[in-house]
């Protein structure tokens, strides 16, 4: 049997094995380890598994993963999420769908200290839920608006899923983070102008509301703390100041350090989030582990590099490729989790791409494939029939059919469809503060 029929049975197998529950990191272990085997030997797979496992998770740069997610841990159990959103309600509340507004604005400044899209959606889900139901929003307007407000905890740098890429791809993880600002904040805006057209063709989905903005001073009291560190960790970064890993580090001791001096963590919060940590990383990890032995079996099987090859030979002009790749990402996005997503198509997917010539060098267009990437993430986290955000936040608004939350989203993802189609048109989108920096 040849290499891509193995490798082909192997992705049947996998997928099967994930519709029956399995974690999708033991599944891509499994069918990984056996096709591995099957292409070479039970010895040649032990040495294998003796060295590779080892060098993968000795990495210095994977340590940045788990203090990210701690920063954003911590964060969200010191009620910084509420902060945030008064703070962002006290200036826009009185805009009719401003809460809304707010919600989206809120969720960008967390999203800059959390890196989870997930975590930023329930943070959120019961931070704002609530105020936006006292005030008569629609439900699924209101439910639909912070699943994709969550999306911008991966977008808004830093970013779990570009860390991963990073690593996966051996990318430089600051130059990433610089690639997403732009077309990070240019979601956030796009979903408010969404907003808007929303409230002006339907006003009845959010009542004019008649919110006290109170001592806006007061409110920017109350989070500059936060926003300082965010400032100080993203800012550092792309200063060349630290390294992600440093200023994951520094964001972690800080936002601790804050949560304590205003007496919003205590030491129940402290150990909850480092279980949650620890319960994160560990299946972050797994899912890492299990793609690298499913990647190394797909290189025995020699699939990669044959279907880069096969598709450069068709001729066809690289954008054509680009978005045939990026609907295929969406499409995946819709039905799978996108962390398993991302590191199961990367092994085919980026070699196609660093073969196409799109007038950049291979640095840049591995930046701004992995920005693309990002949004179709994003697209997918809460696209019909799956979207995990959408779950997420259903599980917290129970009394909204979850059919009404997907209602809510489609205007939200138009505006991610029209991003994402400047930002392939337009590569100096993510790459002009890239070129800026260096």
């Amino acid at each position: 049997m040849s290499g891509l029929a193995v490798a082909a049975i192997g992705f049947g197998a996998m997928l099967l094995l994930i519709a029956l529950r399995m974690p999708v990191g033991l599944s891509m272990l499994v069918v990984g380890s056996v096709g591995f085997v099957h292409l070479s030997s039970w010895p040649t797979f032990f040495a294998y598994m003796k060295t590779n496992s080892y060098h993968q998770f000795a990495n210095y740069t994977l340590s940045v993963i788990p203090l990210f997610i701690l920063m954003g841990a911590l964060a969200e159990r010191s009620g910084i999420s509420t902060n945030l959103f008064r703070a962002a309600e006290a200036f826009a509340g009185r805009l009719r769908g401003g809460l809304a507004m707010a919600v989206i604005w809120a969720c960008t400044a967390f999203g800059a200290i959390c890196g989870s899209s997930v975590a930023t959606t329930a943070t959120f889900g019961r931070a704002a839920l609530p105020e936006l139901q006292r005030y008569k929003y629609d439900g699924g307007f209101a439910t639909g608006t912070i699943a994709v407000g969550g999306t911008l905890g991966i977008l808004i740098p830093p970013s779990v899923i570009l860390v991963v890429y990073a690593i996966t791809t051996e990318q430089n993880i600051a130059k990433l983070f610089q690639a997403a600002l732009i077309p990070g904040l240019m979601a956030a805006l796009f979903y408010c102008l969404a907003i808007a057209w929303v409230v002006r063709r339907r006003p009845e989905v959010a009542p004019q509301a008649s919110v006290h903005v109170g001592n806006r001073i007061h409110v920017l009291v109350s989070v500059w703390p936060v926003l300082l560190i965010a400032l100080t960790v993203v800012g550092g970064i792309y200063g060349g100041v630290f390294t992600p890993t440093e200023g994951a580090a520094f964001g972690a001791v800080a936002m601790l350090l804050v949560g304590l001096l205003q007496r919003s963590l205590n030491w129940r919060g402290i150990i909850d989030s480092l279980r949650q940590t620890a319960e994160t990383t560990g299946m972050i990890f797994i899912i890492l582990l299990g793609s690298e032995v499913f990647n190394a079996f797909l290189a025995r099987s020699q699939f990669p590099t044959q279907a880069a090859e096969w598709v450069t030979g068709l001729a066809l002009p690289p954008y054509v490729v680009m978005m045939c790749l990026l609907a295929l990402y969406i499409l995946l996005g819709a039905v799978m989790d996108e962390l398993a997503m991302l590191l199961l198509t990367l092994p085919v997917f980026f070699p196609i791409v660093q073969a196409l010539d799109f007038g950049l060098t291979g640095d840049e267009t591995a930046i701004w494939f992995g920005i693309l990437v990002l949004i179709v993430v994003g697209i997918g986290l809460t696209a019909p029939p799956i979207g995990l955000n959408v779950f997420v936040i259903s599980s917290i608004a129970k009394t909204v059919p979850i059919a009404s939350t997907y209602r809510g989203v489609l205007p939200f993802i138009a505006t991610d469809i029209v991003r994402l189609g400047l930002v392939v048109a337009f590569p100096g989108l993510a790459l002009w503060l890239v070129r800026l920096l260096s």
